[in-house]
């Protein structure tokens, strides 16, 4: 490699597999956070991706997403108009040192979109995070970039603006050679207590440790041979038994599950020799947890960040999201509310890290509203849950223009259908018939059915189940178009 080659591809990989807990209710197992469109217009992922439009030599995205997110990171690339190199789908969480392993083969294998590339960088980016200054995000990135290009493996360290206790810290060592503002790693700290943050912060050669990397992806992988190499085989099985899944590479579960669970920076970049680091200084937050999200928007003259219908009176310094109703508040300073179809959090902001004690809590308790929202996502369309009692369900079907639910049957439950807007081609046993507005149909138990929608515009269906399992552990896939036999969502 030459010294200072900034002409490489840069090759975004972005990591998508989290659960954002600390952000619940209104992220969940199933739709978290990055999936969400917290601060703008988009959702975190697609704006991970829309704020490097600005860079020379960009290839394709890898993302690698968890398995049961698939279909939403497929439908949100498709919405900003963007073909993925690769969607690598994780059968089970290894944290980010695996993932990017798997990357760096991918790209290596010459992917779908990354041939003809050589070696290229790979810009790992998790794709929870917010930059307030784009501009400045893309100028580091191409300072680094001559960085990375000589062999080293960087990080960016964000420049800190006050003693924050929730961030892991780098300390920078001596400048690089022959490189403007970029400099070697002292050393990784864990997250510290206040005391310790304070004196960080007034050191001025502490940055927090944003998880957002920039390396060769050889080198990536050498250093990772070198000092995780039963990861890197692991890694190499599972890349090596991936198949073709409609627009995924489903990654070998054996193989996968045989990697150690570690992150980069614990993995690679605590016991490399060659660990670098460029300062960050770009407006970035990673909306870790409600306060921070009240950090990432610009408060009103009361010092309120409000989304949704909201009216407050003599309230302060809160942040409040009204989901779906009307949301008031009398009195109250320095909280959180976050209402949602089917839960409500009411928090002290000092408290918001403890959000996720809360979450395992109602795990324990064995509460869906952690894995699910009210309004459940799926590759055809979505299904919204708008009123149940003992023995019944009644949901709001929205299947898109072309879309298809699986070919189903139900060993304890009965459905019936009537068509609110739109034409539905219905399948009941072995009959295939079309509904138009104001007409319905049952589905008695045990029958194999299926809707498709063959318009151009959106279906829209009232669905009352009825019987003694209102359950989706009670659907029997028979046939299904996206290739989801065996799992137990519509």
């Amino acid at each position: 490699m030459s010294k200072g080659n900034s002409r490489l591809t840069i090759l975004p990989v972005v990591l998508s597999g989290g659960s954002g807990t600390r952000l619940w209710p209104l992220s969940r197992e199933l739709y978290p956070k990055q999936l969400l469109p917290l601060v703008g217009e988009h959702t975190m992922l697609q704006e991970t991706i829309l704020r490097l439009e600005g860079l020379d030599e960009l290839a394709a995205p890898l993302v690698v997403c968890n398995n049961e997110h698939r279909f939403m990171v497929a439908e949100q690339l498709r919405q900003i108009d963007v073909e993925a190199g690769a969607i690598l789908l994780e059968p089970v969480a290894r944290n980010t040192a695996p993932a990017v392993a798997i990357a760096a083969l991918a790209a290596a294998d010459h992917v779908r979109g990354v041939d003809s590339i050589g070696d290229p960088l790979l810009l790992v980016l998790p794709a929870d995070h917010v930059i307030g200054d784009v501009e400045k995000l893309l100028d580091t990135i191409n300072t680094a970039a001559a960085v990375a290009g000589d062999g080293k493996l960087l990080t960016f360290g964000v420049q800190p603006t006050r003693p924050e206790t929730g961030y892991g810290y780098i300390r920078a060592g001596s400048p690089l050679e022959g490189f403007n503002n970029a400099f070697g790693v002292a050393e990784f700290v864990e997250k510290p207590d206040l005391q310790t943050a304070k004196q960080y912060l007034a050191a001025g050669d502490f940055y927090w440790n944003s998880g957002m990397f920039l390396f060769c992806a050889s080198r990536y992988l050498a250093e990772l041979q070198r000092v995780q190499p039963d990861m890197l085989a692991a890694c190499r099985r599972a890349y090596d038994g991936a198949r073709t899944d409609l627009d995924f590479l489903r990654l070998d579960r054996e193989g996968f599950e045989a990697s150690p669970s570690d992150s980069i920076d614990y993995a690679v970049m605590e016991k490399t020799a060659d660990a670098a680091v460029v300062p960050l200084d770009a407006g970035w937050n990673d909306v870790g947890n409600w306060s921070a999200l009240y950090d990432a928007k610009e408060p009103d003259e009361y010092g309120n960040v409000v989304t949704g219908d909201v009216s407050c009176y003599e309230t302060q310094n809160c942040y409040i999201y009204a989901g779906h109703r009307l949301v008031t508040t009398l009195g109250v300073q320095d909280h959180i509310v976050v209402e949602t179809a089917d839960a409500i959090l009411i928090a002290p902001r000092d408290k918001v890290q403890e959000v996720k004690k809360l979450v395992d809590q109602l795990r324990g308790e064995h509460r869906r509203e952690i894995r699910l929202h009210r309004e459940v996502f799926g590759p055809w369309g979505s299904a919204d849950a708008i009123g149940r009692g003992e023995r019944y369900q009644v949901n709001r079907l929205l299947i898109k223009p072309g879309g298809s639910q699986s070919l189903q049957m139900h060993q304890r439950r009965a459905e019936h259908w009537v068509v609110v807007r739109g034409k539905a081609e219905i399948r009941c046993d072995t009959e295939v018939f079309e509904l138009m507005e104001n007409q319905s149909t049952y589905i008695p138990v045990g029958t194999p059915h299926r809707i498709h929608n063959p318009g151009a515009t959106p279906l829209e269906i009232i669905e009352i189940q009825s019987g003694s399992h209102i359950d989706e552990s009670d659907i029997v896939r028979l046939e299904d178009t996206y290739g989801r036999a065996g799992e137990d969502q519509k």
